[in-house]
C-alpha cells in the first residue's frame, strides 16, 4: 500500500528488486511483470510473499473459480493476475500513484478472454470504503502488506468492511519486526486467525482469517 522512497541497496540478495522485470509461470501462463523500484519503491517490485501466495493459490486449497476476490496493496498485480487466471473475478487495488503502473501489468499479462475477470481500482485503506460493497467479497488477498504500523488500524477497518461472515482473508507475511506480530494480535481481536501455510525457504507465512461473530455485551 505505502510508497516508500527509493534507496540504493548494494546487497546482491536484493538485486532482483532493481531489475526492470520479473518473470514467472503460474496457472499455465508465462507472466512478465514490470518493476520500477526507483519510481514507486516497494509498490513496484515483486516480493517473495506474492510469489508464495501465488504458489498457495495454485495448490487449490481455496476455491477461486467464479468467486468475487479483492486484492489489497497489489503493487505489481501478480497475485490478482494469478487469481484471475485461476477463474476468480478480481478487483485489484492499490493507492492512486501506483494505478497506472499496476494497470499496465494487468493488461500485459491477462489474455483478452480473461481481462474481463479483473479490474484495477483505487483503494487507500480506511478511505472511501463506501465505494466498495460491505461484505461483498468471497476472498480478500494481501501479500506483504503488513509492515507500516501507521497503516494497521485503517487496514483492519478495511478488512472489516470488505468481509462478511463467510469471507476468507489470506495474508502472506514475512514477520520482520515485533510490530508485524502486533498486527496479528489486532487482527485476532476481530477475526479468527490460523496459519494456513509456511514456506520455510522464503520464510513466508500465509494466515487465513474469518470474521468473528459480534460479541454480546454482558
Amino acid at each position: 500500500m505505502a510508497l516508500v522512497p527509493y534507496v540504493e541497496n548494494p546487497l546482491p540478495a536484493l538485486s532482483k528488486l532493481h531489475s526492470a522485470s520479473a518473470q514467472f509461470r503460474f496457472a499455465d501462463h508465462e507472466l512478465r511483470l514490470s518493476q520500477d523500484w526507483k519510481k514507486l519503491g516497494v509498490a513496484a517490485v515483486v516480493w517473495d510473499a506474492a510469489v508464495v501466495m501465488c504458489m498457495y493459490l495454485e495448490l487449490g486449497e481455496v476455491e477461486l473459480k467464479g468467486k468475487a476476490v479483492i486484492e489489497l496493496g497489489a503493487g505489481t498485480g501478480l497475485v490478482g493476475i494469478v487469481a484471475a487466471l485461476l477463474g476468480a473475478a478480481v478487483t485489484i487495488t492499490d493507492r492512486q500513484p501506483a494505478l497506472e503502473f499496476l494497470s499496465a501489468n494487468v493488461k500485459a499479462n491477462l489474455p483478452p478472454d480473461t481481462r474481463g475477470s479483473a479490474s484495477v481500482s483505487e483503494l487507500s485503506w480506511g478511505q472511501g470504503l463506501d465505494l466498495y460493497p460491505a461484505g461483498g467479497f468471497d476472498l480478500v488477498l494481501g501479500a506483504d502488506i503488513v509492515y507500516l504500523e501507521d497503516t494497521f488500524a485503517p487496514l483492519l477497518r478495511t478488512l472489516e468492511h470488505l468481509c462478511s461472515d463467510a469471507t476468507a482473508v489470506l495474508l502472506a507475511c514475512k514477520i520482520r519486526y515485533a510490530r508485524d506480530t502486533d498486527f496479528l494480535g489486532m487482527l485476532r481481536q476481530r477475526f479468527a486467525v490460523e496459519e494456513a501455510h509456511y514456506d520455510q525457504q522464503r520464510d513466508i507465512h500465509i494466515y487465513k482469517a474469518w470474521k468473528l461473530p459480534p460479541r454480546e455485551d454482558l
